[in-house]
């Protein structure tokens, strides 16, 4: 495993980057020091730049005005988020009646979706509700499943890092509905190769001209790197040395900080 500090072993090839946010660019309302300067370096550089996420909380709109506001100067086009992938799949598929179990805001983004009852819906969508799980509501999704429903993950996620700390992602409820029900869940967000596939696609880039800069080494780093690109990890963010190590999952680059990723570039 690879670790880089300073300016030594740069990597090359590489015309554009994909930047995760939360715990690379900022943790929660904390912008990571330095982050915007550097990610405004990078692009002045010329390298081509999309920031990505599997958040499904906010809408495409209240990203862009958070990355604003925390005086990173991204475009709203260079931001792609899981809910806007699964947006594109659901009008692919005809737009079923769906059961949007999302934040109000993200639903903000799914005007064109028909939003129904889980009991009349043809498909699941399962994005993050924070509170309002519970098992009651879990097992409504479960009956409608076993009578033919379709399920979408919004991502797969295990935890997060907050400004509070650690917390659980849906992936565990994901997984529990895909046990208990025999459904395997269509999952849009990172890792899924066809996230990766849409981000080349945008930036108009093949994997081996392509790294991503994430914290998450299940998501970020070994989807990354099953898509082909350079997967970078972060010591920020949900980083823990423990879990890093324990993973069969193996950097190609490991820095402290996004801010580090300059002199990885040789810039």
């Amino acid at each position: 495993m690879n670790s880089v500090c300073g300016s030594s072993n740069p990597i090359s090839n590489i015309k554009g980057i994909l930047f995760d946010l939360d715990g690379v660019l900022y943790i929660g309302s904390r912008v990571i020091e330095g982050a915007p300067e550097t990610v405004k370096r990078i692009r002045a550089t010329g390298y081509r730049l999309r920031v990505i996420t599997n958040t499904s909380t906010q809408s495409l709109a209240s990203l862009h005005d958070k990355l604003l506001q925390l005086g990173f100067d991204i475009d709203h086009a260079e931001i792609l988020s899981a809910p806007q992938v699964v947006l594109r799949y659901l009008k692919r598929s005809g737009s079923p009646p769906c059961a949007l179990l999302l934040d109000d805001d993200v639903k903000r983004d799914f005007a064109e979706i028909r939003d129904v009852q889980i009991e009349q819906a043809n498909c699941i969508v399962l994005g993050d509700i924070g509170e309002s799980w519970s098992y009651g509501l879990l097992n409504r999704i479960f009956n409608r499943l076993m009578q033919g429903a379709t399920l979408v993950a919004v991502h797969k996620n295990r935890f997060w890092q907050t400004e509070e700390g650690l917390k659980m992602d849906i992936g565990g409820f994901v997984t529990a509905l895909e046990y208990c029900s025999g459904i395997q869940a269509t999952v849009m967000g990172k890792p899924s190769p066809d996230f990766f596939r849409i981000a080349l696609q945008d930036m108009g880039l093949r994997p081996d001209e392509t790294a991503i800069v994430g914290d998450d080494i299940d998501s970020d780093i070994g989807g990354g790197q099953k898509a082909g690109l350079t997967g970078i990890l972060v010591r920020t963010g949900k980083y823990r040395e423990s879990y890093v190590n324990a993973s069969p999952i193996r950097p190609d680059k490991i820095i402290d900080s996004v801010n580090d990723l300059p002199a990885l570039l040789g810039l």
